[in-house]
Order: C-alpha cells, then sequence, then structure tokens
C-alpha cells in the first residue's frame, strides 16, 4: 500500500532547501540587491529623506587662541591620518597671454561608463583621465583599491561594493599618486576660464558637480555626480564632457549651466587634473595662481561669497555650502561653521517649491563635520551624523559620516562608542587609513 504525502515533513526540508539555495552566493548577490531595493523604497516612502533636517544647537566653543591650536592640530592629524600624496606643486607662476583656440575636443583615450557596477562615476571618470596619460588599467583596478565594500563572502565584487555610495576626490587623487607612476592634484574655484586654459593644453580633467535627477523613488531629486571634461566650444558656449551615466560620451553642457550653483559650485568648484610627471612644470604654468593651493582655496570662497549675495533659496543654501568648504579648506573652522550654520538654516526652510531638500548632500562632503569638530561643537557632529545615517540613506554605510561621529563621540568622553564607531567604518571600508590610525592611537586594534 502507497505512504501518503506527509506535508508536515515536506514543509520544513523545502524551507531548509530554500534558505540554503538562497544564501548559494551566486543567488544571494542577485536577489539580495534586489530585497535591498525594494526595502529602501518602502522606507523612503515611510520617511521620505527630504524631510528630515538638522537644526545645530551649539555655538562654538574656542577663542581665537585656542582655534589656531587646533588649526595646527588638524594639520598634524590629517598628515597622519591619511594617505597624502608626494607633495605637489608649490610655484605660483603667472599665466601666459597666449590666445586660446575657440574651442578644443580631446581624444586619445577609451570611454568607459558605469553599467553594471554601482556607485562607480569615480572609478569610471578616473580610469578614463589615467587611460589619456596611458595607464593600462581599468575602472575595477581603482575600485578595489578605494571603494573595496563590504567584505561579505556570499557578495560577488560588484555587489561587495555597493554600499559604497561615494568616493571622495582625495581618494582619486591618492590612487593616482600611491597606485601609479602618474600624478595628480585637485583645487577648488575652477572656472570656465581655467577649464579653457587646461583643455588648450592638452590637460583634460575631472569635476565633481551635482544634477537633478529621477530616482528610485520616482521624485527628481539633487544627486553628486563626477565627469571627465574633454573640450570646449566658444561659439556653442559649451564644454565637452564624458559623462559615465545617462548622457554617454562627447555630451555638450552649456558654460552658464555647468557652472551654476547646483551643479559645480555645490562643490566649491573642484577638478582633479592627472598627468604624466615629466609635464609638471607645465602644468604649473597653466595653473597659473591654482598651483598655489591656499590661493585657489580662497578664491572659491570670494566666488561663493558673491553667489551668496546674487542667490536666492536653494541656490544660496548652495554657496553658503561652498562658502564653508572653502573656510575648511583654509583651516578656518569658525568663520566655516558660520557659513555651516546659515546654509542649514536656509535647507530647512526648502522644500515648499517643486524641487526636493537636496539630502544626499552630506553623502559626499565632510566640511561641516570638520568646522564643528575643530571650533568644538562635538554634539552637532554627532546630532548631524544621525540625521545623515538614519533619515537620509536607506543603510547607514558613510564611512565617513560614521567617522566623524567617532572623532565627536571620543571628545566628548564615549570611548566605547568611539571605537565601535572606528570598527564600523573598516567593516564598511576595509583597511581605511584614518580609522586605522584612530584605533591605533587608542591602544585598539582595528
Amino acid at each position: 500500500m502507497q505512504k501518503r504525502f506527509n506535508r508536515k515533513r515536506i514543509v520544513p526540508i523545502l524551507l531548509a532547501l530554500g534558505i540554503l539555495v538562497f544564501f548559494f552566493p551566486p543567488v544571494y548577490s542577485r536577489v539580495m540587491p534586489r530585497i535591498d531595493g525594494w526595502i529602501s523604497s518602502v522606507k523612503y516612502r515611510i520617511n521620505p529623506p527630504d524631510k528630515a533636517i538638522f537644526q545645530p544647537q551649539q555655538q562654538s566653543q574656542v577663542d581665537i587662541a585656542v582655534t589656531q591650536l587646533m588649526q595646527t592640530r588638524v594639520a598634524t592629524q590629517m598628515l597622519q591620518t591619511t594617505r597624502t600624496p608626494t607633495p605637489g606643486p608649490t610655484l605660483t607662476p603667472t599665466v601666459t597671454s597666449t590666445p586660446l583656440p575657440a574651442s578644443v575636443n580631446l581624444t586619445g583615450f577609451k570611454y568607459v561608463d558605469q553599467s553594471n557596477r554601482w556607485n562607480y562615476c569615480g572609478p569610471a571618470n578616473l580610469t578614463m583621465a589615467l587611460d589619456f596619460v596611458g595607464w593600462g588599467g581599468n575602472r575595477d583596478d581603482i575600485a578595489r583599491v578605494i571603494k573595496p565594500g563590504i567584505q561579505d563572502p556570499k557578495l560577488d565584487f560588484i555587489q561587495q561594493g555597493r554600499s559604497d555610495v561615494n568616493v571622495m576626490p582625495y581618494e582619486l587623487v591618492d590612487f593616482v599618486n600611491d597606485e601609479t607612476e602618474y600624478r595628480a592634484l585637485s583645487r577648488l574655484g575652477g572656472d570656465i576660464d581655467l577649464a579653457k586654459r587646461l583643455l588648450a593644453a592638452d590637460f583634460p580633467f575631472i569635476a565633481e558637480k551635482g544634477y537633478y535627477e529621477e530616482d528610485y523613488t520616482t521624485k527628481v531629486a539633487w544627486l553628486g555626480h563626477y565627469q571627465f571634461v574633454t573640450g570646449y566650444d566658444d561659439a556653442a558656449g559649451e564644454l565637452i564632457v564624458q559623462d559615465t551615466w545617462n548622457d554617454g560620451p562627447n555630451f555638450r553642457i552649456a558654460y552658464e549651466d555647468f557652472v551654476s550653483n547646483e551643479a559645480w559650485l555645490s562643490f566649491d568648484n573642484i577638478f582633479i587634473v592627472v598627468y604624466q610627471p615629466e609635464r609638471e612644470a607645465e602644468l604649473l604654468q597653466v595653473l597659473g595662481p591654482y598651483a598655489d593651493d591656499a590661493w585657489a582655496s580662497n578664491h572659491a570662497r570670494e566666488v561663493a561669497e558673491e553667489r551668496v549675495a546674487d542667490s536666492i533659496g536653494i541656490d544660496q543654501y548652495f554657496a553658503w555650502f561652498a562658502k564653508g568648504t572653502s573656510h575648511v579648506e583654509l583651516f578656518e573652522y569658525a568663520d566655516a561653521a558660520t557659513a555651516f550654520d546659515q546654509a542649514f538654516a536656509i535647507y530647512n526652510d526648502l522644500g515648499k517649491d517643486d524641487k526636493q531638500r537636496p539630502y544626499r548632500m552630506m553623502w559626499y562632503q565632510t566640511g561641516p563635520y570638520k568646522a564643528y569638530f575643530y571650533t568644538g561643537r562635538y554634539q552637532d557632529v554627532i546630532d548631524l551624523a544621525n540625521v545623515t545615517l538614519t533619515e537620509t540613506i536607506s543603510k547607514p554605510t558613510l564611512e565617513e559620516s560614521i567617522y566623524w561621529r567617532a572623532q565627536a563621540k571620543y571628545m566628548i568622553g564615549d570611548t566605547p562608542g568611539a571605537i565601535a564607531d572606528y570598527r564600523e567604518t573598516l567593516r564598511l571600508h576595509p583597511n581605511w587609513a584614518p580609522a586605522i590610525q584612530a584605533l591605533q592611537d587608542l591602544g585598539v586594534q582595528p
């Protein structure tokens, strides 16, 4: 007599097999992003990230003498805790008056996009810049160093790096200077005239800028993005860029759109030049006063101040933020904190028109953390990090925000909390030098 089908036995077996299949690495890597995306979508609908606000609560707790002392301290700390490149150019040559051509369209590089990868505009753009000077690597070679991601053996290489939503400009510069035979530098305060001088001299550059696009919440939102600038056309009034995302190769952008507050100015008009070492003197000549990092930052501050006076609403928010960024680069932390306070005050009043608040701003930039930390406003650092990590992003995977929260926790006496945060940054970004150094300074194993 045939035995009857035993449902009570087969259901647990099938469930166990399903779990085993789900955690099989190829299946897990393919399915988990879809689940994460669904969870993020639900979370964003319940708690829209553009509704989150940060309200500074403190005033600077340091006087001028202490500020000067802390400025010296941070300059020393940055040398100790970040991978600094070989000392760069220090000359400030004058700019020659050679007339520029009416148009330039540089070639000699292979276009690279960021398709089939997550948050890859940094590696993709740097690959094109390095390819132009003769490097033979690819975008994944760069990503393995600057965005290795969570080392979960169930995830493939692509999915491991998915959680790292941003690569900082200094990480791109450090990769070139530390991992290749070529050189790179970054400066603030770029403009169209400088862009044309660089391009006419055969120096394409990477710009970090903002733009608006419909995101996966189906809303038009502000995002940060790198673009490789390879040409210009005065007759049309346009720059030629290689866009690794939607716009593709040889995309043209009007000069005024490129330098608008929401675009280049939102990142304080930062640019990165990758070059061959033997061309350094030539690059210095083209840069003119921009060869001096402090001059460039001060010039960027002046540009931001002009935009503050000429702007309102969200445009003025971006201008105040850029002003604060310039002050940070000049180690003027009290002035930076004041500028960021004003930026956040404007930000908190936004969202009453058709544009969302640019809630991703703190995903890409850390200036407010530095300004508040080095003026003794540790609770503001912690509060800003908490808002950024828990209310503006679906998962708290921003290692820079966690790092600065750790710094502030340590200063208010929460050493266990600081250690936990430092270790979390290393889980998210293995071998990240600032976190390793911080733990070593505390006598703790990373």
